[in-house]
């Protein structure tokens, strides 16, 4: 793996191909698969080949039926990326220009992955992806003809998990996609556990305040306030933290004026 001089993203160059304007080729290709460090694909050298070799992950199904919904305004590269996936097990299951409702189609439909195939993706385009991972996360796989630093960063910020670009020979379709989904996955459960932590850490301080609130008013000790929560808790079967975020509003209501 090495380095591109551009921001927040890796790059892999394969063997240079005059490609097609339909974005694909039966050939390797010269190619460029952007990623973003925070959200795509970890790849590979293979220096026998000179491709990118995708990084595995034991537990995955590589085998299994994906449902791709298609982003495109080319009837040409449209035809030629679903002729593509169909040879690897990928199910296109709806075709969308860059100026439909994206999002809501993403909802109906619920694939697996989303595709997104245009020359270079403008401001509109980019809403939209950001909208469908903040309403319903997914992998998303962008092929583009534009190659500037700052289009690429705009798109992995949009949450674009592989960014690829001057085409891609068919037998790369499935593990670019295969990559993408896992790293997609593997993001997702980092920022599940850095909001699990957030949450218990929030918890943790309405329940120091809220024993502070009884030590004050009560005159108890740490040890007895805390117990008194719990008793609360365990009789009303509530979580502890509920318990104490009832006793902290209680109090703010009581000391307003």
């Amino acid at each position: 793996m090495y380095r591109h001089p551009i921001p927040n993203a890796l790059t892999v160059l394969t063997r240079q191909r005059q490609v097609r304007r339909t974005g694909l080729s039966t050939t390797p290709s010269h190619r460029k698969l952007w990623v973003s460090p925070e959200s795509a694909v970890a790849i590979t050298r293979n220096d026998a080949f000179n491709e990118p070799e995708v990084l595995a992950d034991e537990d995955a199904d590589y085998n299994r039926s994906l449902r791709v919904l298609l982003v495109d305004d080319s009837d040409e590269r449209r035809k030629a990326i679903t002729d593509a996936l169909a040879d690897v097990n990928c199910q296109v299951i709806g075709f969308v220009s860059k100026r439909e409702d994206v999002l809501s189609l993403v909802q109906e439909s619920n694939p697996d992955v989303v595709i997104v195939d245009l020359e270079s993706p403008g401001r509109d385009t980019l809403d939209s992806l950001r909208s469908i991972q903040s309403v319903t996360p997914r992998p998303i796989v962008m092929f583009s003809q534009d190659d500037q630093g700052a289009t690429i960063a705009r798109a992995t910020r949009a949450g674009v998990s592989a960014y690829v670009v001057d085409g891609i020979s068919r037998k790369r379709v499935r593990p670019i996609l295969d990559a993408a989904i896992l790293r997609f996955q593997q993001l997702r459960g980092m920022a599940d556990e850095l909001e699990k932590t957030r949450t218990q850490l929030e918890e943790r301080k309405t329940i120091d305040k809220a024993k502070t609130l009884l030590m004050k008013q009560r005159g108890m000790s740490e040890d007895e306030a805390y117990k008194a929560l719990r008793s609360q808790a365990m009789s009303t079967n509530r979580r502890l933290a509920d318990i104490a975020g009832i006793v902290v509003e209680a109090a703010q209501i009581l000391i307003k004026p």
